[in-house]
């Protein structure tokens, strides 16, 4: 297969706006680091706004609040979810509260985005999105990277043609991480190991452009805790497609990601989950696509937040981009990762 005759255009960023759509008000469960990156990302860039947070900490709780302008602090999470004002909850405790906090919201019939991952497992996943189905609620797992437009563009690319038939997807993220008992992610109760948290990213990224493996193959090695603290995973995909991903605890990889196609290939700038840039290389030339949005760091939070609002409004139970089978076939390859390193149990 040739490229198409539009190889040389790259596409313009393309996401659903962040201002000037439905207005939702949000309610924070457990707010910690990400729940205040993602306050910012909201107040700073849509017009959604977070209208109450809930925290075991009162402590916590009204620091969150004062910070970031909230009127309603909570100590338990069953009131907040009740609130006749809270519109949408935003799931941001540890791995192992994921589940139980997004049932309790679906139960309450509240829509919910969940910080990713959905659950510890496959299982609870399922749960989770069984549970939002038969309540006929929305569901979205919180992989941001989906959402900006670097990603989207990377999608318009393959799909218009302009890769030709992709051949290997290839991605990697992860950080060295000095070995700490106290640090959570070294901590089987708390969900720790590389492949929850860090590996989700680049088995998200390819799953996401190849659908999920046939077959896998893992090799890696565990932390001094039992959890996994290094994984590289092949992956073999329909059409005879390979993935290549790699996520550690204890080194650091380039972070870049790259999808090649059989005419051209895309590599993605380093962190290639955040935002950024890419580069379609053909045979005679390389073309440099950058995000005009201007949201660096955790800002481009704000793209998840408002395709939920739209979702939500529209009357949607499940994104377009990330469907929970999509969360749900991560988490069976990082299922079976952890299971081939004999990683220990988690919770």
């Amino acid at each position: 297969m040739t490229p198409s005759s539009t190889t040389t255009t790259l596409p313009t960023a393309d996401h659903v706006p962040l201002r000037g759509g439905p207005v939702l008000r949000w309610g924070v469960l457990a707010p910690g680091r990400i729940a205040g990156a993602f306050a910012r990302a909201l107040h700073a860039h849509t017009d959604q706004r977070i209208v109450a947070v809930a925290s075991r900490s009162p402590e916590r709780g009204a620091a969150f609040a004062a910070e970031h302008g909230i009127a309603t602090v909570l100590t338990d999470y069953e009131s907040l979810v009740a609130r006749q004002d809270v519109d949408v909850v935003y799931v941001a405790a540890p791995h192992t509260h994921h589940r139980e906090l997004a049932l309790l919201a679906i139960a309450a019939g509240k829509p919910v985005l969940v910080e990713k991952p959905v659950g510890i497992s496959a299982a609870e996943a399922r749960e989770v999105a069984d549970a939002a189905r038969a309540a006929g609620v929305y569901v979205l797992e919180a992989m941001w990277t989906r959402f900006q437009p670097k990603t989207i563009a990377i999608h318009r690319l393959v799909a218009d043609g302009a890769l030709g038939t992709v051949r290997e997807v290839e991605a990697a993220f992860g950080f060295a991480f000095a070995p700490d008992p106290a640090n959570r992610l070294f901590d089987p109760a708390l969900g720790g190991g590389a492949l929850l948290d860090l590996g989700v990213y680049p088995i998200s990224f390819a799953l996401a452009l190849l659908g999920a493996p046939t077959g896998v193959d893992v090799r890696g090695r565990l932390a001094f805790t039992g959890v996994d603290a290094h994984a590289v995973i092949i992956g073999e995909h329909a059409g005879g497609a390979l993935s290549r991903l790699s996520t550690s605890l204890d080194a650091e990889p380039d972070n870049r990601a790259v999808v090649l196609g059989e005419a051209a290939r895309i590599e993605v700038d380093p962190s290639f989950h955040a935002s950024g840039a890419f580069e379609l290389v053909t045979p005679t030339e390389r073309l440099r696509w950058e995000d005009p949005s201007g949201l660096t760091g955790s800002d481009p939070l704000a793209f998840q937040a408002v395709a939920a609002a739209a979702d939500i409004a529209e009357g949607r139970l499940e994104s377009a981009l990330h469907p929970m089978s999509a969360a749900i076939a991560v988490l069976e390859v990082i299922d079976l990762g952890r299971e081939r390193l004999g990683a220990v149990a988690l919770g």
